[in-house]
């Protein structure tokens, strides 16, 4: 298939890669922080869950599915012999646990911000940070929507921006040939990374945005939303447009009228051609709770096991060679990210793993 042959040539690429990588850090300011027992890191909820052999998980919605799938798989070939719960208070949510030392793991469906790395860096908490999947974040529509059979990274700042707040309303507005029905818009909550990969891809800006819609965190919420409004436009990750393909459609986007729509897709994900909302998915675990035998079991687990669970809930699983990189960044010990807290919208696979390599 067209599909696996493009895997193997990516995945040959970043093998190399992966050879080449040199032995330096990133510049994390969690990666010289103290992590001794004691320290603003610790807490006592982690340490009781340590003990009895749970490893608690939380943040984004996008990724739940993919930490649900996962996280079963293992529990069940550990013969109950460990717990792990999986919370969903988005990724905003997820890393202010994860910093104060609440969790073990952090699900994200950005890379970890500026902000972020420095209130970890308060607390003495180091950690690992690996890309498990990639998504295309989904534009829809309802289907009983006849004019929208596709949309431009303009039109969608134009209706999205604040100043779109209270003076965009319509649908004539964005464009002359659509109805002048009203605009309903569902999007994801300011404390999902969604909602920050979203706003930084198509207004520019990382949270910049009309305050004028229903929001929410729960994806599920804003599917429901577009199902039951004609006019409706949302937004939410890939899976859960395939889980209601049958009752939404996606919209095809383009970066500008001159050029073709493109639909969200796995093959056009991994070709590199859906932009600017593909995105990598991340698992953040502290440098602490990897030294558990438990927790080490897990991300082996995810490492060897957790691509056709990707696969199998709807998500766009890495090359082979992406997950052995992660493998061996977790071996040797190489805390931190790459991203240093700057976003990098409509980042491609092969762009993120050259990026990885140099951690």
């Amino acid at each position: 298939m067209k599909l696996n042959t493009q895997y193997q040539t990516l995945a040959g690429a970043l093998a190399a890669i992966a050879l080449l990588s040199g032995c330096g850090k990133s510049s994390d300011p969690a990666a010289s922080a103290s992590t001794a027992p004691g320290s603003p890191g610790t807490n006592t909820a982690v340490a009781a869950a340590a003990k009895s052999g749970v490893i608690m998980a939380d943040g984004s919605s996008t990724v739940y599915p993919i930490a649900e799938a996962i996280s079963e798989e293992f529990q069940n070939s550990q013969g109950g012999k460990v717990r792990v719960t999986v919370g969903l208070s988005g990724t905003g949510g997820g890393f202010k646990k994860f910093c104060r030392g609440e969790i073990d793991i952090a699900n994200a469906s950005r890379p970890i911000l500026k902000a972020e790395m420095e209130a970890c860096a308060a607390t003495g908490i180091k950690y690992f940070e690996v890309p498990v999947a990639f998504d295309a974040l989904t534009v829809v529509a309802n289907p009983q929507n006849a004019f929208l059979t596709h949309i431009t990274v303009e039109q969608l700042k134009k209706i999205w921006e604040p100043a779109a707040q209270g003076v965009i309303q319509t649908w004539d507005q964005v464009d002359p040939s659509w109805p002048k029905e009203k605009i309903n818009l569902y999007g994801a909550g300011s404390d999902s990374g969604t909602f920050d990969y979203f706003t930084e891809a198509v207004v520019g800006r990382a949270k910049s945005s009309r305050g004028d819609y229903t929001a929410s965190e729960d994806d599920n919420v804003l599917v429901q939303g577009v199902l039951q409004d004609k006019f409706a436009l949302g937004y939410f990750g890939y899976a859960y447009y395939v889980e209601n393909k049958d009752q939404l459609r996606a919209l095809p986007i383009s970066m500008d009228a001159a050029t073709a729509g493109v639909a969200p897709s796995k093959e056009t994900v991994i070709n590199g051609s859906y932009k600017p909302l593909s995105r990598p998915l991340f698992v953040y675990v502290t440098e602490k709770a990897y030294q558990r035998p438990e927790v080490k079991a897990y991300f082996d687990f995810m490492l060897t096991e957790g691509a056709k669970l990707v696969d199998e809930v709807n998500f766009i699983p890495l090359p082979p060679a992406a997950y052995e990189l992660a493998r061996k960044h977790l071996q040797e010990g190489r805390t931190g990210t790459v991203f240093n807290g700057i976003p990098t919208p409509g980042l491609s696979i092969e762009e993120l793993m050259q990026r990885e390599a140099t951690l």
